[in-house]
């Protein structure tokens, strides 16, 4: 990870970056941006010049925008103009994400930041450097990144050290979930994600880690794991990772589906469905970076994860469309499809965090429905609450990260689909809108949390076909950096 320093006067100049903004002045004569004002550690013959380039390069000043200037013979040798848009957190976290691929040809890069900016915007710099630069590899022999070091000149590093350590923490949580997510299946199965758990929490005595194997699953009654579960040669797995604060006041339980694998079981998915199914546990990935982010920055809130992780495979021993499965607790479905399998393991923890954590607030993440990209493109998540406010607050929170989710509804008479003839549910009903029956499925098992939980059908912004902003091609993390702006406000 790029090592980021702030300080208060460019020390190693070689390549230097000036904020600019857009004038406003788009469709006339004018200049269409201008250079970011109060840029005090920058000699002023060098701010002269690139006041002068600004129009030369017809630059517009968007986020996002990078243009680089080369001077032969002087310091610095390359200067880089970079569009903030609305100078904004928004703003300079695009900047920071072009930057760190416009000059991931440098091996040190130094950033001018106006005097008296706000933190946010630092933190975005950082943030969009750190996630932008990220690369998963597995090559035999694999370059090691150029860029190493980004300088961020202010006025006053002390006032930016808590929003530098945000950012940091964020960044580093949401390349953990990308790295547990990017990982082959054939490496990751379900003992393998709860030992990447173990290794990641070791050293905190404040995080408290259990893994249940399949013999406790089967006695305690953890009946949707064991049946998602029971086809592959990789026994499942329920991992429960507790952040517990002294002083907390507040008791959160995150749930995420940890699929390592999916097949679709007995109802195979076709190839090109199945080829990146290592991201069917990005959920259970997220919840636990997020934990993990919590304990780091030491917020004041308890966060009790719980990822459900099973391999979802064809074989003998494969559950079958058709078959019961009792849940904890004992509510029983009817398995109509197992492809849809996710449902299964979920309601398996929501059942027990509901009935043995009793929480105050529930929140799952699962990579659970196609139909999530069907309503709602690649970026954006499905959000499912009947809780207005812990709705608002978690939008907020998302929006502000910089991921995005939309809300969507709960409808009434769509229940009816769910009754099955020979059991209480059917767990894929075949009327159509997978995204919200799946969610009201997965409502059936919030019993007196009903009114305090909060589902998001994140299957679609799992996961980036192409570098895109601060989002790097292959697993994005989504979910990590929203669960961290939220449990922040809730300290």
């Amino acid at each position: 990870m790029l090592a980021i320093r702030l300080v208060t006067a460019p020390e190693r100049p070689d390549a230097l970056v000036l904020p600019i903004r857009p004038t406003g002045n788009a469709e006339g004569d004018g200049p269409r941006a201008t250079l970011e004002s109060s840029l005090p550690a920058v000699a002023d013959e060098l701010l002269a010049e690139a006041a002068a380039l600004v129009p030369a390069a017809r630059a517009t000043g968007r986020a996002g925008e990078v243009h680089v200037h080369l001077r032969p013979g002087r310091t610095p040798g390359r200067l880089l103009l970079a569009g903030v848009g609305e100078a904004d957190e928004r703003g300079w976290r695009a900047a920071g994400a072009a930057l760190a691929r416009s000059a991931a040809d440098e091996t040190h890069v130094t950033v001018a930041v106006p005097g008296g900016a706000p933190a946010a915007s630092v933190r975005g710099l950082v943030e969009g450097l750190l996630l932008a630069s990220y690369r998963f590899r597995l090559r035999a022999a694999d370059e090691a990144p150029t860029l190493t070091g980004v300088d961020v000149v202010v006025t006053d590093p002390a006032a930016y050290d808590e929003a530098v350590e945000a950012a940091v923490v964020t960044a580093r949580m949401t390349r953990l979930a990308r790295d547990l997510t990017n990982t082959p299946s054939s490496v990751k199965n379900p003992q393998w994600f709860a030992e990447q758990v173990e290794a990641a929490a070791a050293g905190e005595p404040d995080l408290h880690l259990r893994v249940r194997q399949p013999d406790e699953l089967a006695a305690e009654g953890f009946g949707g794991i064991l049946a998602v579960g029971g086809g592959s040669a990789s026994g499942p797995r329920l991992v429960e990772l507790d952040w517990r604060p002294v002083g907390a006041r507040t008791h959160v339980v995150l749930v995420g589906k940890g699929i390592t694998f999916d097949t679709g079981g007995i109802s195979i998915k076709p190839r090109d469905a199945m080829k990146l199914m290592r991201k069917d546990m990005a959920g259970a990935a997220a919840v636990v970076a997020a934990t993990l982010g919590a304990a780091a920055l030491r917020l004041p809130v308890r966060v009790t994860t719980l990822t459900p992780l099973a391999e979802n495979m064809v074989s003998g021993s494969a559950f079958r469309p058709g078959d019961v499965v009792r849940h904890y607790g004992g509510v029983t479905s009817e398995t109509t499809n197992s492809d849809a399998e996710g449902r299964l393991v979920l309601a398996d923890a929501l059942a027990y965090a509901v009935a043995d954590l009793k929480p105050d607030l529930l929140i799952d993440l699962a990579t659970l429905t196609g139909a999530n990209a069907i309503a709602l493109g690649t970026r954006t998540g499905a959000l499912y609450s009947e809780n207005d406010q812990l709705a608002a607050d978690l939008l907020a929170a998302i929006d502000a990260a910089g991921e995005a989710a939309w809300r969507m509804p709960l409808p009434a008479d769509y229940v009816q689909y769910l009754r099955s003839d020979i059991a209480d549910l059917y767990s894929a009903p075949t009327q159509g809108a997978g995204s919200v029956v799946a969610a009201l499925y997965l409502r059936e098992f919030t019993g007196d949390l009903r009114q305090r939980w909060l589902h998001v059908d994140m299957s679609a912004p799992s996961w980036a076909e192409r570098d895109d902003a601060e989002l790097s091609r292959g697993a994005t993390g989504w979910g990590v950096r929203g669960l961290l702006r939220w449990l922040a406000t809730l300290a």
